[in-house]
């Protein structure tokens, strides 16, 4: 009888052990558990507000459904009026964009090189490139960094699931298949980038802002 109640101690105590060494699911990795490393900062709460004057990454749609001027950073439906949101712009005048936007009844709208200062919640404009106008710098193609850790493929999928539903600013996030997690945001001071590389790993998730610092 000893014997087996001693066994019976064994089992308990290994049994309470074996989370150390257990297998980790996607669910642990989205969520920064054992295999994400973990984040020891808390989850930034919003997205981070410009030092200095910052520009559109590429060009973006000013859009007006009467309410007020929107910087559309995300997706575009192409619908028409195309559809989209974004953060207000809190000075833009339509008078000093005349010929370079259309309408439909009280909708307005045009594609715009930006540049201004974003506070974390609103944008500034100091000048607007119309679309027609825009000459861009040939982009700059760096390569993407090597990730730090293995993620499966349904893995990185939960991750960026779960990155595009809470990611401040989050605009959009995929999983590329050769390990990365790409999310866009409005903008980022390098805070979120800090974040999630020492929550799952540094290279794993990539961060781009739309707006960068001009």
């Amino acid at each position: 009888m000893k014997t087996i109640l001693a066994l019976a101690a064994l089992v308990l105590a290994l049994t309470a052990c074996g989370d150390d060494g257990g297998p980790t699911t996607a669910a642990d990795r989205a969520g920064g558990g054992a295999a994400g490393g973990g984040a020891t900062a808390p989850r930034p709460a919003a997205t981070p507000a410009a030092a200095g004057p910052v520009r559109s990454r590429s060009l973006a749609t000013v859009m007006d459904t009467g309410a007020g001027a929107e910087l559309c950073l995300g997706p575009v439906a192409e619908s028409y009026p195309p559809q989209c949101g974004g953060p207000t712009i809190s000075n833009w005048d339509w008078s000093k964009q005349r010929g370079t936007f259309d309408e439909q009844g009280d909708v307005r709208w045009g594609t715009y090189a930006v540049t201004g200062t974003w506070d974390g919640t609103a944008f500034t404009v100091t000048e607007a490139v119309p679309g027609a106008l825009y000459d861009p710098a040939p982009p700059e193609q760096a390569p993407l960094p090597e990730p730090s850790r293995d993620y499966s493929q349904p893995e990185a999928e939960a991750l960026a699931t779960d990155l595009g539903s809470w990611l401040p600013g989050a605009q959009g996030a995929y999983a590329d298949g050769e390990g990365h997690v790409l999310v866009d945001v409005v903008y980022d001071d390098g805070t979120l980038q800090r974040y999630v590389d020492e929550a799952h790993g540094v290279g794993v998730v990539v961060v781009t802002g739309a707006l960068v610092d001009a």
